[in-house]
C-alpha cells in the first residue's frame, strides 16, 4: 500500500507541474493505479504532440499534416501499434536535403490500413505517382517470359535478384515481441528444411554460430550484421540482437534467405557472371517453393491487390524486387549523359557495397528504381534491356562513337 502511495504521490507531483487541474488528477489516480499511457496521451491535444518537420525532408513529413496527425494520433492496430511508432524514424533522421527518405515504417500488415491517410501519400510520393486507393499492383514470377538475359561478361561481374517476405499474422520487425520474432525464425527454418535439389542448404542462426561458421559467412559476404543506421534503429530494428536472426543458403551458395534483418525474409538469388534469366529463375523457383512449405504449415504471406506484398518500409511495397549487376563502365561513368541514362531507363547506381556506398574505380551496381506497379518480370526485364543499354553505349565510346539518351521508360501502366 505505501508503495503505492509513493508511486501515486509522484505521479501526481508530475501531473501537478504540467498544469493538470487537482481534480482531474484525482480521477486519473483512482483505483485503477497509474495512468494509463493511452490515458497520458489524451491528456493533450494532438497540436500539442504533432512533431516539428520543419527541417525535414522525407516523405512522411511532406505527408503528414496536423489534420492528419489528429485523426490517426490515438488510433491502434491490432498488435497496438501507433502512428507516432510509426513516424518516429522519420522524426528522429530529418533526411539529406538532397536525398529524400521515407521516414515512416509499418509495425504490421494493419498500418498500412489503420494509418491509411498517411501512408497512402507516402506510397504515391515514393512510389512517383503509384495511387493505393485506386490502382492493382501486378505479379508475375513466370521466368520462362525473360528474354535477352544473358549479359556481356566481359562487362557483367555478377548478377542478383533479391526481395523480402512477411508472415501474416505475426507483427513487423519495428513491433514484434522476442515470441513473435522467434515465431517467424521457426516457421521460415521449418519450411527451408523441405527444400530439395539445387534448393537444399542449411540455416545458420546468428546467436549460435560457430566462429569458424561466422568467418566463413564473411568471407562468403553473405552475414549481415546488427543495424547501425539511426533509420533502423530509431525505427526499433536492433532490438535483442541476435536473438532469432539467422541466414540460411543452400548448399551452391547462390540461393540465400536472411532472416529477422529489416523484414521477417530476404530472399536473394546471386552467382558469378552475367546470367540473369538463371539467377532469375532460381529466385521464381526458390519463392514459389518456399511459399508453398510455409502454406502447407498453415501460414501464408502477407500480400493484397492494391500494395503487392507487404514489407516493413513503404518503398519495397509491391514486388520488393531489386535485380542488380555489378557492371564495369569505365567511359560511360566518365560521360556527362550517364546520370540522364539512368533516369530515362528507370535505373539507379549504387556503389558496389551496397545502398550509400561509392562506387570503387569504373564498377556500379546498377538496379531498378521502381518496386511499385509492375510485375517482377516486368522489373527484371527492365533491368535487362536497360543493362545491355548502358553496354553498348560503353562498347561505343570505346570506338569514339557517340551516344544518345534514350526516351523515358513508363513506370507504370495507370
Amino acid at each position: 500500500m505505501a508503495s503505492r502511495l509513493i508511486s501515486g504521490r509522484h505521479t501526481a507531483a508530475l501531473l501537478a507541474s504540467l498544469g493538470v487541474g487537482t481534480v482531474a488528477t484525482g480521477f486519473l489516480l483512482s483505483d485503477s493505479g497509474p495512468l494509463a499511457a493511452d490515458s497520458k496521451r489524451k491528456l493533450y491535444p494532438p497540436s500539442a504532440d504533432f512533431p516539428d518537420l520543419r527541417k525535414h525532408n522525407n516523405c512522411m513529413a511532406s505527408a503528414l499534416t496536423p489534420a492528419i496527425y489528429a485523426t490517426l494520433r490515438d488510433k491502434l492496430t491490432p498488435n497496438n501499434w501507433t502512428l507516432d511508432q510509426c513516424i518516429q524514424t522519420g522524426v528522429d533522421n530529418p533526411g539529406h536535403p538532397f536525398i529524400k527518405t521515407v521516414g515512416c515504417v509499418a509495425g504490421d500488415e494493419e498500418s498500412y490500413q489503420v494509418f491509411a491517410e498517411l501512408f497512402d501519400p507516402v506510397i504515391k510520393d515514393r512510389h512517383n505517382g503509384y495511387d493505393p486507393r485506386t490502382m492493382t499492383h501486378p505479379t508475375d514470377l513466370d521466368a520462362t517470359k525473360l528474354t535477352h538475359g544473358m549479359f556481356d561478361e566481359n562487362y557483367v561481374l555478377s548478377s542478383r535478384v533479391r526481395t523480402g517476405r512477411s508472415i501474416r499474422g505475426l507483427s513487423l520487425p519495428p513491433a514484434c515481441s522476442r515470441a513473435e520474432r522467434r515465431e517467424v525464425e521457426r516457421v521460415v527454418v521449418m519450411a527451408l528444411a523441405g527444400l530439395e535439389g539445387d534448393l537444399a542448404g542449411r540455416y545458420y542462426s546468428l546467436g549460435e554460430m560457430t566462429e569458424r561458421e561466422q568467418q566463413q559467412l564473411i568471407d562468403d559476404h553473405f552475414l549481415f550484421d546488427k543495424p547501425v543506421s539511426p533509420l533502423l534503429t530509431s525505427a526499433f530494428m536492433a532490438r535483442d540482437w541476435p536473438d532469432a536472426r539467422g541466414i540460411w543458403h543452400n548448399n551452391e551458395k547462390t540461393f540465400l534467405i536472411w532472416v529477422n534483418e529489416e523484414d521477417h525474409t530476404r530472399v536473394i538469388s546471386m552467382e558469378k557472371g552475367g546470367n540473369m534469366k538463371r539467377v532469375f529463375e532460381r529466385f521464381c523457383r526458390g519463392l514459389k517453393q518456399v511459399e508453398h512449405l510455409i502454406q502447407e504449415r498453415g501460414w501464408e504471406f502477407m500480400w493484397n491487390e492494391h500494395l503487392g506484398y507487404i514489407l516493413t518500409c513503404p518503398s519495397n511495397l509491391g514486388t520488393g524486387l531489386r535485380a542488380g549487376v555489378h557492371v564495369r563502365l569505365p567511359k560511360l561513368s566518365k560521360d556527362p549523359r550517364f546520370s540522364k541514362i539512368l533516369d530515362n531507363l528507370r535505373l539507379q547506381k549504387r556503389g558496389t557495397g551496397g545502398v550509400d556506398t561509392a562506387a570503387t574505380g569504373d564498377t556500379f551496381d546498377i538496379s531498378n528504381n521502381d518496386r511499385l506497379g509492375k510485375s517482377e518480370v516486368e522489373l527484371v526485364q527492365l533491368v535487362v534491356d536497360g543493362v545491355n543499354y548502358l553496354i553498348e553505349c560503353e562498347k561505343r565510346l570505346e570506338k569514339g562513337q557517340d551516344i544518345k539518351i534514350p526516351p523515358p521508360v513508363a513506370q507504370f501502366r495507370k
